[in-house]
């Protein structure tokens, strides 16, 4: 089998597993629309914590 061919292969199968479980349990679908919309509203909030950890952790360093 062609690896291009396999790896679409697989990909369509993810798919089809990801939406299969979106229609069998509509909960989880809710709960992961609610944190995409909380990520959209919220994203300063991830683009401050993302500073943080730059200042504390790459800023300190000597260059090599």
């Amino acid at each position: 089998m062609d690896p291009r061919l396999r790896a679409m292969l697989r990909l369509g199968v993810l798919v089809a597993v990801v939406a299969a479980l979106l229609i069998l349990f509509p909960a989880v679908f809710r709960f992961a629309e609610g944190a995409a919309r909380s990520v959209v509203r919220l994203w300063w909030l991830i683009l401050l914590a993302g500073l943080g950890v730059w200042l504390v952790w790459g800023v300190g360093q000597r260059p090599k």
